[in-house]
C-alpha cells in the first residue's frame, strides 16, 4: 500500500465516522441527551488517556517531524477541551433538575 493510498483510506474512514456520528447523534431524543453525554465523556476520557500515551511514545522515540508533533499535541488539547467541556455542560444540565435550597 502506497503512502497516498494509505492517507486516502484514513481520510475515508474519518469522513465516514463524522457522517455516521452526525446521523446517530441527530436522532437522539432530548430526554436521553444528558445520560448519553455523560457516557460519551467517560469513553472520550479513555481515548484521551490513550492519546497521551501515544504522544509520550512519539517523544520517547525521538520523532523529529514537526507536523506530527503539532498534530499530536493539538489532538490531545482538543480532546481535553472536549472532555472537560462536556462534563461542565452535563453538570449544568443536571443542575436544572436539582431542587433549590429554601424553595418550595
Amino acid at each position: 500500500m502506497t503512502d497516498a493510498s494509505h492517507y486516502v483510506s484514513l481520510l475515508t474512514v474519518l469522513v465516514l465516522a463524522v457522517f455516521v456520528g452526525f446521523e446517530v447523534i441527530s436522532k437522539v431524543p432530548t430526554t436521553l441527551h444528558t445520560p448519553l453525554m455523560s457516557a460519551t465523556n467517560a469513553i472520550h476520557g479513555i481515548v484521551l488517556a490513550g492519546a497521551i500515551v501515544i504522544v509520550a511514545q512519539l517523544f520517547g522515540a525521538g520523532a523529529n517531524s514537526t507536523l506530527l508533533t503539532v498534530l499530536a499535541i493539538l489532538a490531545v488539547t482538543l480532546g481535553a477541551i472536549n472532555v472537560f467541556g462536556g462534563f461542565a455542560v452535563t453538570e449544568r444540565m443536571l443542575q436544572m433538575f436539582r431542587r433549590k435550597e429554601g424553595g418550595k
